[in-house]
This record gives C-alpha cells, structure tokens and sequence, in this order.
C-alpha cells in the first residue's frame, strides 16, 4: 500500500491510527522492522496529508521527533546505512513545514549536525544530498542543550499553539 503515492491511501492509513504502531516499533523492532516502519513514515510524511497529520499537533510532533532522534543515538552506536537515510528524509520532510522546520532548529540531534555519520555515508550520495539540505534549511548549529531537554522545551513552547496553524 505505502508503495504508492496516493493521497486516499495515506488517509486511510492514518485513520487506522498507523503512525503510533510505526514508532512503537522503531524503538523497539529488529533492524528491518525498524527500516520498514520509518519507511512507511517517511511515505505518509512525503504526502501532504501525512504531513500535515504528523505536524497537526505539538505532541504528534514532538512523539515522532523524539523516536527519530532516540533512533539517531542508536544508529552511533549500531550503524546502519539503509536505516539513516529514511531518519534523514524523514527529517528533511518535517522541515518542509513552517512551525516544524522551526522547532528543528533546536531539536535537530547533533550527531547529524557535526559530521558523525560522515564516514558511513562516503559510498551514499544520495544520503549526504539530504543530509546536506537538511543542514541548510535548519542550520548547522543547535541553540544548545541535550536532547531531551531541547524537546521537552521545543514542545512546551509549542504546546500553546498547534503546528497546524499558518
């Protein structure tokens, strides 16, 4: 199904409630468990519904941010390739969005700011491109601040207002 760009499809997906089942197994899934279910984020991301859906609220938000930054620290630790670039295209669809490009600013995880995965990513062009526009439309630097801390403030300022709003 997520193998086609279809807009009803992706509807559908999100009304059977996919997205907290995706993230609930890429914390805790195998390696191609947790490929497949930010595959299929990364999809519903990449059509403006899923997109909206996800940046609709603060805490949509801040639950798919945090999953993809927990699985950041992890791919330090346990590389994989294949992995990252669905975390990376994931990220650089969310800063699509106005209010969520913003709240990356702050929250965006520092390995992929300062070049840790550099030397996993020299054979993947396609990669270090994303990587790259990522790092432009949210900046290099962070304001600072570990990363738990950063989403916890991201949300709480956050929490005032939806990210849905224009």
């Amino acid at each position: 199904m997520v193998k086609v760009d279809d807009t009803e499809v992706i509807s559908f997906l999100l009304s059977t409630e996919i997205i907290p089942l995706c993230l609930r197994i890429m914390e805790t899934g195998s390696e191609l468990s947790k490929t497949v279910a930010t595959f299929i984020v990364q999809k519903i991301l990449l059509e403006e519904t899923g997109l909206n859906y996800v940046c609709a609220t603060a805490e949509r938000f801040y639950a798919v941010g945090t999953v993809l930054s927990n699985m950041v620290q992890l791919l330090q630790i346990h590389p994989s390739v294949r992995l990252l670039k669905h975390v990376v295209r994931c990220y650089l669809r969310l800063a699509d969005h106005p209010r969520a490009r913003e709240a990356l600013k702050t929250c965006l995880p520092q390995s992929l700011r300062d070049n840790t995965f550099g030397p996993h990513l020299h054979n993947d062009p396609t990669v270090q491109k994303w990587l790259s526009q990522l790092l432009q439309v949210v900046g290099q630097q962070a304001d600072g601040g570990d990363a738990a801390s950063t989403a916890t403030t991201v949300a709480t300022s956050l929490s005032a207002s939806t990210l849905g709003d224009n």
